[in-house]
């Protein structure tokens, strides 16, 4: 019976971790949105497109602004809102001595609206600090806690390179902003917080070269946009309108310079991938399953050989083998459902343990409870086939004699 637990209680344990895992996926791709396209200034190995000097060099790469103007010709009336952004990796932030070192996001107004951020306290970029290309910035609320601490933020300066900026609001991140600025796990470890600016003023004032850490040594980056977001109006339009895209960018780009994301075929590519990966962690797991059922079928054969005199005695008094056959068959299942039972109630502990001590999600299913305790009693009725069918061929007289 301890197979049976052991295989049910695996089962759940199993597909609970790796349905965390796919739901934790599939939120992350659904957040970049299923009707938006994302484009992503790439950087070319070094030397394609690079004037090196000796540590240091300078990479001029990228989307630029222009590029805006070249989807927005495209497409028209296609598009429902498109948002720019430029990246700056490493900058350091001050304010009354303390230092932190953050990612500026220069980005537009409606970056609100389509980036995932909360507003907290004071106002996000308006189309006035476009147009006048202001000196003001956002934070995040964790970013606002470590310079300002129990303080109000707003309207306070804080200085970001050499350039002085006005705190006009906090923001909160929500979802999985912060892992879609950069994919450089690493990068998320080392910068401690994200800042807005208005893309107007960032490319007035922090320009578009970068000093960014590599292994090594540093690179100087020229980049005008890092990323360039396209929401279409109608999600159908959005696998169509991509092979366009990519032919537009060709002729303005080299094809190592950029990358087009598009989330709707990496959630059907990934929902496919997840599906595979709970088929496999199954199958896996019902394997300790089977070795139950061969444990189940050990311990009832032994049973046949310890009560083949009482076998014999129902026999003599005019049991038929079909009665004997149900006999050993009803205990066999009996076994099964006691283990598939306590499976259960281990296997849906496990994954809340485990989510306890770990912080990944873990998801237990209705149908994964089932299928564990269904197949646990599957498997006892097929392995108790052969010692109840033993049983019942035993010989009534030499299982009198049997001592």
């Amino acid at each position: 019976m301890l197979g049976i637990i052991f295989g049910v209680c695996s089962v759940i344990a199993m597909l609970a971790i790796g349905e965390g895992a796919s739901q934790e996926a599939l939120a992350k791709i659904k957040e970049l949105g299923s009707a938006n396209v994302i484009i992503r200034s790439v950087k070319p190995p070094q030397g394609s497109s690079a004037s090196e000097n000796k540590r240091i060099y300078t990479a001029n790469y990228g989307l630029k602004l222009a590029d805006t103007n070249l989807v927005q010709s495209i497409f028209r009336d296609r598009i429902d809102q498109m948002l720019a952004k430029r990246i700056y990796r490493d900058m350091k932030v001050w304010h009354d001595g303390a230092r932190v070192l953050c990612r500026v996001i220069a980005t537009e107004p409606h970056h609100r609206n389509m980036g995932q951020v909360e507003l907290v306290r004071g106002r996000f970029i308006n189309q006035l600090d476009m147009t006048g290309r202001a000196n003001i910035c956002i934070l995040t609320d964790t970013l606002a806690n470590r310079l300002f601490a129990y303080h109000n933020p707003i309207d306070q300066r804080i200085k970001v390179g050499k350039q002085v900026f006005q705190v006009k609001g906090v923001v909160r991140e929500t979802g999985t902003v912060k892992d879609r600025q950069s994919g450089d796990a690493a990068e998320e470890e080392t910068l401690d917080a994200n800042i807005y600016v208005p893309l107007t003023a960032a490319h007035a004032r922090l320009g578009t070269k970068s000093l960014v850490r590599f292994a090594g040594g540093y690179t100087r980056e020229r980049v005008e946009l890092s990323e360039l977001v396209i929401k279409f109006k109608n999600e159908d339009e959005v696998e169509t309108s991509v092979p366009a895209l990519r032919r537009a960018l060709d002729h303005a780009h080299k094809p190592d310079e950029y990358e087009i994301i598009v989330p709707r075929e990496l959630l059907r590519h990934a929902e496919e991938t997840q599906r595979i990966f709970k088929i496999v962690l199954g199958s896996i797991a019902s394997i300790s399953l089977l070795v139950g059922g061969i444990g189940i079928m050990n311990i009832m054969l032994a049973t046949v050989t310890e009560r083949t005199r009482e076998i014999g005695i129902r026999r003599a008094l005019g049991a038929r083998k079909r009665q004997v056959v149900m006999q050993f068959l009803v205990e066999t299942v009996v076994l099964s459902i006691v283990g598939g039972l306590v499976g259960v109630a281990v296997g849906v502990l496990v994954p809340q343990l485990v989510e306890h001590y770990t912080n990944k999600a873990t998801v237990v299913t209705i149908q994964a409870v089932l299928a564990a305790f269904g197949i646990s009693v599957l498997v006892g009725i097929i392995f108790g086939v052969y010692p109840a069918r033993r049983a019942a061929e035993l010989d009534p007289i030499e299982a009198l004699r049997h001592t």
